[in-house]
């Protein structure tokens, strides 16, 4: 799979197979992600994967799901993420770039899981005192966000903007996704202005 194909391929999944992923495939998805550009080269993301099937309900519970689609976006049992990975800002390195460093090491991860035809889910909406708890993560962290993760038992495609980006389930239970149109958002050398 070429880079492009698995950024066109690349679709929130919110819904697994009850698979496990070998942690060595985890660990390669989290170097992915040490890899990406750091503002500065401060580095201040580290990442804790959950994988223990005691802690994945407990941490299953802090998140919030798919707000456009409740409750239908939400996971049943059997069908939750059969990992996670925490993405954490260690408090003494952090600065006002620290945020753009996780956009760029959670795109890593999201592609790299692709290449391995895992599914993901990029979660915002945490309880992270919950979380900080169940997990035991020192006050040195800022927790940031979470990615779910699992091998895929949902369709999920992309299709253009039709006056609502708000994505939906149809009558066969895939996901669709608009996206803006190129057209509508690329400028070249100057902005168009209408």
């Amino acid at each position: 799979m070429t880079v492009k194909e698995a950024i066109r391929a690349r679709r929130t999944i919110r819904k697994y197979k009850q698979e496990r992923i070998p942690l060595e495939v985890l660990k390669e998805l989290v170097d992915g992600a040490r890899l990406a550009p750091s503002a500065a080269n401060r580095q201040p993301l580290e990442y804790l994967i959950v994988e223990d099937p005691s802690l994945l309900e407990p941490v299953f519970s802090t998140l919030g799901w798919a707000g456009y689609i409740k409750p239908h976006g939400t996971p049943k049992e059997g069908e939750r993420p059969t990992a996670y990975i925490v993405v954490l800002i260690n408090r003494e390195l952090d600065s006002a770039w620290a945020k753009h460093d996780v956009g760029a090491a959670v795109e890593n991860i999201l592609l790299g899981a692709q290449e391995y035809g895992i599914g993901c889910c990029w979660i915002g909406s945490v309880d992270r005192d919950r979380l900080r708890e169940i997990l035991q993560i020192p006050e040195k962290y800022i927790i940031d966000c979470i990615v779910a993760l699992g091998y895929a038992a949902e369709k999920s495609v992309v299709e253009d903007e039709q006056g609502s980006i708000k994505y939906y389930k149809d009558e066969n239970g895939v996901l669709h996704v608009p996206k803006r149109r190129l057209e509508d958002i690329m400028h070249v050398n100057r902005i168009n202005s209408q």
